[in-house]
């Protein structure tokens, strides 16, 4: 089957945000939950490992402030709101999985789009930072998305669509991400929409899709498997 459009994730998918997000989190903590910064800071914010697989195992932002950092339920709502803020500050470098910009220069004659729940801003400064800006044609972030409707919720997806066709019909896509949620993000797209939806798993980032309930259809390893999967459906 060929696709019309590729849609990716962009945290653990287009690039690796864990050094920004480990950092931002712990000058939040040390605002909101003091109690859990210095000796007492969560073993997942240690190194980037412990937290690649805190953020994979948790199905989604709240479970991890919770189940994995140790706040409370109030102490969440709280850091939740203050994230954009202190992302803006923060000047840790983000940088592309190696071997991304090789995927986009190659599959460029099909439209690109994100649908993130980071900033719109955000990517697209970290984008042309990094010279890939060109490759996409839309980016929905959580900021043009009501609360309720985030992923797995397919409004996301949906509207990216419309962004890049101007319609949603008869259109098969590609979806791409690191979490179990992505995968049922692009389950979701297909029924609300009745359109083909591939899902494939950005493994390279150390998720582990093969403990995923939701199995997507298929597993990228390495960039290069990421490309050989999207040559297949050019």
């Amino acid at each position: 089957m060929k696709v019309d459009a590729i849609l990716w994730d962009y945290d653990g998918t287009l690039v690796n945000t864990v050094p920004k997000n480990i950092s931002i989190t712990k000058e939040i903590l040390s605002i909101v939950a003091p109690h859990l910064t210095k000796e007492n800071s969560p073993k997942c914010l240690q190194s980037e490992e412990l937290y690649h697989v805190a953020n994979h195992r948790a199905k989604n932002w709240q479970e991890l402030y919770i189940d994995y950092y140790g706040l409370s339920h109030e102490e969440m709502l709280i850091a939740g709101s203050l994230w954009a803020e202190f992302q803006d500050k923060n000047k840790t470098k983000v940088v592309l999985f190696d071997g991304i910009k090789d995927v986009l220069i190659k599959s460029r004659d099909i439209p690109h789009g994100i649908c993130s729940q980071n900033s719109k801003g955000n990517i697209r400064r970290v984008l042309e930072i990094n010279g890939v800006s060109e490759f996409f044609k839309a980016i929905v972030g959580y900021d043009d998305v009501p609360n309720h409707y985030q992923k797995p919720h397919p409004f996301g997806g949906v509207k990216c669509l419309k962004s890049i066709f101007g319609h949603t019909k008869n259109h098969s896509i590609m979806y791409i991400g690191d979490h179990e949620s992505d995968t049922q993000f692009a389950r979701n797209i297909q029924s609300e929409l009745g359109v083909n939806v591939i899902s494939v798993a950005a493994a390279y980032s150390l998720s582990e899709p093969k403990h995923w309930k939701v199995k997507p259809d298929y597993i990228a390893y390495t960039t290069k498997e990421l490309l050989s999967i999207i040559d297949v459906h050019m």
